[in-house]
């Protein structure tokens, strides 16, 4: 699974927009939801699954001290009161005659609006989301989906610096662990719970001799930080063939050997051939930060990768899918060993 909150920061002030006479007008069809700031990132994550990837949200939540420094502002003009509504807007590019394109498919609009309105009222059984509309605009913009970049600065997770392509590492930064990233437009940058989560299990059990599997690797964050805590070897798998390229990037800014990270596309779960290239019994960790809808046919296949006593890290869990992710790793054959929380995301880790 991606980071799919790509504007953590943004709240009111939403996308910045520039301009220069030799950057390109494009069209966008933008599909924007009235929901609860509550369900954004569920909401987000979901609609990834059917190909919305990214998400403009716009809502009155204070930004936090950490957000504050990672956009370099120290005092902010004092914002309208938190009112618990927000508004997620996701852009389908229109092509030249047109029509819109989501997963490589030619899809009407109105065929999205159905998906979005299907996803929503699945949602509905076990969370409130408020009122769930939606509207349809379209909008000229210049280059907005790399605008989101000016708000995303170099961060901390534990002791590990993330710094993405666009900044300078500080000198007093240089003999810390840095992981150099470039989430692109699809993926994600590491600033999510559900990461954290990942990476902080992936350290505690890391040994010289670990053979990872990365399910639905994205940018590679995973994979690509345990061979920098000194795993043996990893293996990625995704469904978007993007990945290929971002995980590539990735391991070239972080002096990753390619022979240390193979990269695969294709759906584990139903693909017999990707399962057989991927390998059975062959891996100590393996790590999964999908929704948990997609863990639970996950798991009992997963199982065969795993060695005997290898470890399971799962997240990407809200937690209201807590026990559902852990009924299905336990019905797998699975000791569940550690179950960790962050917001209201959870980790369930289980040993084979």
């Amino acid at each position: 699974m991606f980071d799919t909150k790509l504007d953590e920061t943004y709240n009111e002030t939403s996308i910045i927009r520039g301009s220069t006479e030799t950057e390109k007008i494009m069209k966008w069809t933008k599909f924007r939801i009235k929901t609860i700031t509550d369900a954004e990132d569920i909401i987000i994550s979901t609609l990834y699954d059917i190909g919305l990837e990214g998400a403009q949200i716009e809502d009155k939540i204070p930004l936090t001290a950490l957000e504050k420094e990672q956009m370099f502002v120290d005092i902010l003009p004092d914002g309208p009161e938190d009112d618990g509504i927000a508004y997620l807007s996701f852009f389908v590019e229109q092509k030249e005659d047109g029509s819109l394109e989501v997963n490589g498919v030619t899809v009407s609009q109105e065929t999205i609006v159905a998906q979005i309105t299907q996803e929503l009222d699945e949602l509905r059984f076990f969370m409130e989301i408020g009122e769930g509309s939606i509207t349809v605009t379209e909008t000229e913009d210049i280059d907005w989906i790399n605008n989101w970049k000016q708000y995303f600065h170099q961060f901390y997770i534990d002791d590990l610096l993330v710094i993405p392509s666009w900044e300078e590492v500080r000198e007093e930064d240089r003999d810390k662990k840095i992981l150099h990233i470039d989430p692109g437009t699809a993926f994600g940058t590491g600033m999510h719970e559900t990461t954290q989560l990942c990476i902080r299990q992936i350290k505690k059990y890391l040994t010289a001799e670990t053979e990872l599997l990365d399910v639905g690797t994205g940018s590679g964050i995973l994979a690509i930080l345990a061979l920098m805590y000194g795993a043996k070897h990893a293996v990625g798998t995704d469904l978007d063939p993007c990945a290929v390229e971002a995980v590539a990037q990735n391991m070239e800014a972080n002096d990753i050997a390619k022979e240390s990270f193979d990269m695969m596309i294709g759906n584990i779960i139903t693909d017999k051939e990707v399962q057989d290239r991927v390998g059975y019994e062959c891996y100590d960790i393996v790590v999964a930060n999908i929704l948990a809808d997609v863990l639970v046919p996950l798991t009992p296949v997963i199982t065969h990768q795993l060695k005997k006593g290898g470890i399971y890290i799962t997240s990407g869990i809200i937690d209201t899918k807590e026990e559902t992710v852990r009924q299905a790793v336990e019905e797998a054959g699975l000791a569940i060993v550690e179950v960790t929380h962050q917001g209201e995301w959870v980790s369930v880790t289980a040993r084979k």
